[in-house]
């Protein structure tokens, strides 16, 4: 495999910003795959391809990119709200909950306070 230049990340992490939004998470997984592989490190394109397999339905390595995510970024409402969407969709309610209300904590945004549910048990 060649050794892709800088610029060719950033087109294709734009390119799948573009692919998600266009409702075709697919591609946009198989840009970011090469992103992420060349930058490990890249939180942003970690957080689009979780993003991308939550949209693609696949839960198991949206949750786990999700959970990376967080380990970097602790104070990430957003990626604890995805998370707790992910769980949700894998019918695990509790853990969902738990994120759900994290990221409400970290940033009461109205979705993420609706969805944190603090005035029920």
């Amino acid at each position: 495999m060649s050794e892709q230049a800088p610029e060719t990340h950033v087109i294709d992490f734009r390119a799948a910003e573009q692919l998600l939004a266009a409702q075709d998470p697919r591609g946009a997984i198989k840009l970011l795959d090469s992103v992420i592989t060349a930058h490990p490190e890249n939180t942003a394109a970690r957080l689009l391809r979780a993003r991308a397999f939550f949209a693609a339905a696949q839960l198991r390595p949206a949750e786990l990119e999700f959970q990376l995510v967080i380990e970097r970024e602790p104070d990430n409402a957003f990626a604890h709200f995805a998370l707790g969407r992910t769980l949700q969709r894998a019918a695990r309610p509790a853990e969902a909950l738990r994120h759900f209300r994290l990221a409400a904590a970290l940033d009461p945004r109205p979705d993420f306070v609706e969805a944190a549910r603090f005035g029920e048990k």
